[in-house]
């Protein structure tokens, strides 16, 4: 089987998390500069096979686009037209960037760890993806 890939996009950073190939457990794979993703992806793609990419749609609590929305918009555009025959879809993201740093002081991460918003930006993505395999099983 082919992996899920997951995006969670940043204005100066992405998250980024991956399944496994049968596609039951998410794992984080980077956190990188925003500037440096489609580069990654490119590289990524050759290596594994990717059935689909989610990405995090940002909304507000009353499903208002926040500020990030036409960011995350012109990316998925962008991304449409450089990889065609992978689709993307937009997923709900409010809290996941909260539900990582949670998740980094329970499992006792150094607060110097926590401080690296890669990391968190990973983590985000990751949980992201988690929450989008479990909505399947439903």
């Amino acid at each position: 089987m082919a992996r899920i890939l997951s995006i969670d996009y940043g204005s100066k950073r992405t998250g980024v998390a991956v399944t496994d190939p049968m596609q039951i457990i998410a794992t984080g794979l980077t956190g990188l500069h925003t500037k440096n993703l489609e580069s990654y992806l490119i590289e990524y793609f050759k290596m594994e096979i990717v059935e689909k990419v989610i990405i995090g749609h940002p909304t507000n609590l009353d499903d208002s686009d926040t500020h990030a929305t036409p960011l995350v918009q012109a990316f998925i555009n962008r991304f449409k037209k450089v990889f065609p025959s992978i689709p993307i879809i937009k997923v709900d993201e409010r809290y996941t960037s909260k539900l990582a740093s949670r998740s980094m002081v329970e499992s006792g991460m150094k607060k110097k760890d926590r401080q690296n918003k890669n990391l968190v930006d990973e983590i985000a993505a990751t949980i992201m993806l988690q929450d989008y395999l479990i909505s399947l099983q439903c």
